[in-house]
């Protein structure tokens, strides 16, 4: 697999070598480096990492015996922020520049993202926080769960400093900068620790339709998106016996189905409308109305869920004789078997709830009712 860093940067241009020695201590180096800057930051970048002479970049290479063949990096690979005209930005300092640079990081990352052969390292280390945020949206809307964002941390004292760019195999001293005193004192690079630092990543590209990856997009279309998707349906199968709800199933004691499938039938009966049912008499009962019907629920269970039981002996205290001790209890029990399935939020929409206060209780399942399919 292709391992690819796409990193933003500055007019720090030591974060570049410092993530690529963290990387190849962890026995990852990269095959391929993308670096997402301004106009300044790559005047840096070519001048103190890709200069034939005396660049940072190649002498890395050369400490830790590293093929300069076996990394695709160059100045090809350095892309800059631009206006709409084409002209290059030095400096993101406003929310246009912004805006632009967010574009430019969804667009590498979508494009370094769509072989299956590839794993990127999103580095958000360099430039200005703006920048590194940038990145993580970016990979976050594209990222594949083996992708990674990092940050990188390095010894205070040797941080940003223009002499430090790694810890080479062979320790040298470099003059540093007491940040107390201002003066400066030397120090050898064996005492510097650069430390490569996974970050939360939570991406949502396998929640994307295919048509929403065919070419990069702004995380606010793909955002809505998801919400527009997230609409499932709720199938209730009593072939199956199983409750569906976006593409996770759901199998439920007999009974406390019966009982879950006759308020569906409730609900779609019903043909309430409503998005968010305020306990309507069309669609919910009284505890006297759920017992008036323990008949058509019982009709339910032998019928559908235990065809092959003895129903002439079961208890009369059970599903067949309904009150309203054992129905709650019932009721929980579905409530708590929805939740532990499909979540919480999303059980608030499944759940058979109660509206009103007592002695008028009504019980009910809020989802609408063209939302609810029952296979028989």
């Amino acid at each position: 697999m292709k391992r690819i860093l796409l990193a933003v940067s500055g007019l720090s241009s030591q974060v570049i070598t410092e993530t690529l020695y963290a990387l190849h201590q962890q026995g990852r180096t990269p095959d391929a480096i993308r670096i997402l800057t301004t106009r300044d930051g790559k005047n840096v970048i070519n001048a103190t990492l890709l200069s034939p002479e005396d660049g940072q970049y190649y002498r890395f290479l050369h400490d830790f015996t590293i093929s300069p063949s076996s990394i695709e990096f160059g100045a090809r690979h350095i892309f800059t922020i631009k206006d709409t005209y084409g002209t290059e930005y030095d400096d993101i300092t406003g929310e246009e520049e912004s805006e632009h640079f967010l574009t430019l990081c969804m667009e590498h990352a979508f494009e370094l993202t769509r072989s299956p052969d590839t794993e990127v390292y999103f580095s958000i280390a360099g430039g200005r926080k703006t920048m590194g945020a940038c990145l993580t949206v970016a990979a976050h809307c594209y990222g594949r769960p083996w992708d990674r964002i990092f940050h990188v941390l390095v010894t205070p004292e040797f941080e940003s400093n223009r002499d430090f760019f790694y810890p080479p195999p062979v320790s040298v001293p470099v003059v540093l900068t007491d940040q107390k005193t201002k003066t400066p004192y030397t120090k050898e690079t064996r005492y510097a620790e650069v430390t490569l630092v996974p970050l939360p990543f939570f991406p949502i590209r396998e929640r994307l339709s295919d048509d929403h990856l065919m070419q990069p997009e702004s995380p606010a279309s793909l955002m809505l998106s998801l919400v527009r998707e997230q609409k499932g349906e709720l199938l209730v199968d009593l072939k199956k016996r199983t409750i569906s709800w976006k593409n996770i199933e759901l199998d439920m004691m007999p009974a406390r189905m019966a009982i879950f499938a006759f308020f569906a039938f409730l609900k779609k009966d019903a043909e309430c409308h409503h998005n968010n049912c305020p306990g309507c008499e069309k669609c919910t009962l009284t505890i006297i109305s759920v017992q008036d019907n323990v008949c058509n629920i019982a009709k339910l269970y032998r019928k559908h869920l235990a065809p092959y039981r003895d129903h002439e002996g079961m208890s009369d205290s059970g599903i067949q004789g309904l009150t309203a001790e054992n129905f709650n209890s019932y009721r929980n029990k579905i409530n708590r078997d929805l939740e532990k399935a499909f979540g919480i939020s999303d059980a608030r929409q499944l759940k058979i709830s109660s509206h009103g206060s007592r002695p008028g209780i009504r019980y009910g399942v809020e989802l609408e009712s063209e939302r609810i399919r029952i296979a028989l």
